[in-house]
């Protein structure tokens, strides 16, 4: 049989990526991937109820998208460890921007959730075909820092209600949440906040003592069995205590999605806002667990993996999923080998779900607000947050601006806020590109220009260095430093810019060069780039822009340019110069003439 051509091999590894890891798997890894998935079928039970609730859908929603999904994902994705599933950040996300269209947990609501399941994975799955994986680079870390602590604040306030037992809408802002407990604090329910506070300590002290256990499912356990305490020694009806409700137990049943055009229309944007989330998470787990396992995650491929999971859920009851970072680190920290380890863990969910459904029933939902609050508190990076205050202004602004949105305008307009502001502030500084003065260093072998010698200005030949693109953004604010030069000091007519760290001229930066050459050239004078790149220099050529900037002005790094420019230099000036920077002015006069 003739072997399969590398190519063929290629195109199949990318239809079906599953088979670059299938190899590995052999009885080690079956076992390693079999405990780390038990492992993550336990913590996601808990979390698919909590952020159920969290996203204003019926519990078990939560755990239809812990099941289906996260197969697709493990099997079409590129990361070996990374589990895709309900995550907090999606929850809040979708709540807050599907509410106001719809009651939440009705099924008008429940039919818009799936229709934003559905888009949101025919985006990704769109941009993974078209190969745009790179643009998630432009969602930086710092808008995702301060949509994390915005999200998180909103996913705690919207669990006040729950954790103090108090009235308050469904739809209320975070402001108006405030406002209802303030104005509600004499109706607190003493019962279910003790159960609240109870599960709090609980998972506080299992957190820190008992990491073994995740701590969601044994403060979810002590807080259940300490509201049935209470319960039953002063009467259920006297303490008030609300519940989840049974469970289904059942598997996730076939939904379709509405895709109505009205449907469409209200989903879109909602959808846009999930694949920007959702996309950016994916990829920074999946990258920051590639670090610690020396993995090489594809961006395009997690695209692809993340479209068809949220696709297959919306046909299989599931709001939509993206990469679970608790789930994920805790499947790596459990051992997991393959993503079989993903998919283990869904059989288990499957297996714990139809045995055990109906016991959340005694589960309150003062305990689940509880969970939320120290979720909550976990996504919030203070640490990064006191970094990113104390390190830099424009990055202060675009994660409080980012934080801000999300908790006034809604989670959706915080990640366009954020992102918009990021590259606002990116164009900015590109299109001011770093200019300082140059002189050649005395004590280097070769030609060489510093900015640290500490010598004085030529009176005739102004140097430069630039640091950055002279592209049609920067235009204006180069052009500008560079007619200051002969405006600052009339008599410097010659500019010697080094050109090492300009990556890219383009039309517009080759249209202002020339235009400086030229009017250098009518003051008597000449514009000199020293260490042009190759592209540069090949762009300049090509362009027919050398026929003013001249091709002699442009000089090789190992060129000694004052060489070729100092005879250019007016001999008068020169004679009664004291600063004589240069080597040649010690020697001789531009004429000639010795010193």
């Amino acid at each position: 049989m003739a072997a399969r051509a590398p190519g063929a091999s290629a195109r199949l590894h990318r239809v079906l990526p599953f088979l670059r890891w299938w190899p590995l798997v052999d009885r080690r890894t079956t076992r390693a991937d079999l405990l780390a998935g038990l492992t993550g079928a336990m913590l996601g039970l808990p979390q698919g109820v909590a952020f159920a609730i969290l996203a204003g859908l019926p519990p078990q929603y939560g755990l239809y998208a812990a099941m289906v999904p996260p197969v697709l994902s493990a099997l079409f994705g590129s990361s070996l460890h990374m589990i895709a599933g309900p995550t907090n950040a999606v929850a809040i996300l979708i709540f807050a921007s599907l509410s106001p269209l719809a009651a939440p947990g009705s099924p008008d609501y429940i039919s818009l959730v799936l229709t934003v399941a559905f888009l949101t994975g025919v985006f990704e799955l769109a941009m993974g075909i078209a190969r745009l994986g790179a643009l998630v680079n432009f969602v930086s870390h710092t808008v995702i820092i301060g949509f994390s602590a915005g999200a998180a604040v909103l996913i705690a306030s919207s669990q006040i209600k729950s954790f103090f037992g108090i009235a308050v809408p469904a739809d209320a802002s975070f402001l108006e949440t405030l406002r209802q407990l303030v104005l509600q604090a004499g109706h607190i329910n003493p019962y279910v906040t003790a159960v609240g506070v109870f599960t709090l300590l609980a998972g506080i002290f299992a957190r820190r003592f008992v990491p073994r256990i995740p701590f969601m499912i044994s403060a979810t356990v002590l807080g259940a069995l300490f509201a049935w305490g209470l319960s039953a020694w002063f009467g259920a009806a006297a303490t008030g205590i609300a519940t989840v409700g049974a469970l289904p137990s059942q598997l996730p049943p076939l939904s379709l999605p509405d895709l109505s055009l009205e449907s469409i229309r209200k989903a879109a944007p909602v959808a846009l806002a999930t694949t920007i989330l959702s996309l950016t998470l994916a990829v920074t787990i999946g990258r920051s667990l590639a670090v610690k396992s020396g993995q090489r995650i594809d961006s395009n491929q997690e695209f692809i993996g993340q479209g068809l999971s949220n696709i297959a859920g919306s046909f299989f009851s599931s709001y939509p999923s993206a990469g679970s970072m608790n789930r994920s680190s805790a499947n790596y920290e459990a051992g997991a080998a393959t993503p079989m380890a993903c998919v283990y863990s869904s059989l288990f969910l499957v297996a714990i779900v139809l045995l055990v459904a109906p016991l959340a029933d005694h589960l309150p939902l003062a305990s689940v607000a509880a969970m939320l609050f120290l979720i909550a508190y976990s996504v919030i990076d203070l640490r990064q947050m006191r970094a990113i205050l104390k390190t830099s202004r424009p990055e202060s602004a675009v994660m409080l601006v980012t934080l801000f949105a999300a908790l006034f305008l809604g989670l959706q307009t915080a990640i366009y806020a954020g992102v918009l502001l990021s590259l606002m502030l990116f164009l900015n500084q590109a299109a001011r590109p770093g200019i300082r003065d140059v002189k050649p260093e005395p004590r280097a072998t070769t030609f060489l220009l510093d900015a640290d010698t500490g010598l004085p200005d030529c009176p005739q030949l102004k140097m430069l260095r630039i640091n950055g693109s002279i592209f049609f953004g920067a235009v204006e604010h180069v052009e500008q430093a560079l007619q200051d030069v002969d405006h600052a000091n009339p008599r410097q007519k010659h500019l010697l810019i080094a050109a090492s760290g300009i990556n890219i001229v383009d039309i517009s930066g080759a249209e202002m060069l020339a235009r400086e050459a030229r009017r250098r050239t009518k003051l008597g004078g000449g514009l000199y780039l020293h260490f042009v790149k190759d592209a540069v220099r090949d762009f300049l050529r090509r362009g027919g822009y050398l026929r003013d900037i001249g091709e002699k002005n442009l000089f090789w790094p190992t060129d000694d340019v004052i060489d070729a420019i100092y005879p250019k230099l007016d001999t008068e000036i020169c004679r009664g110069c004291q600063a004589r920077i240069f080597r040649q002015c010690k020697v001789a006069l531009p004429d000639g003439e010795m010193r």
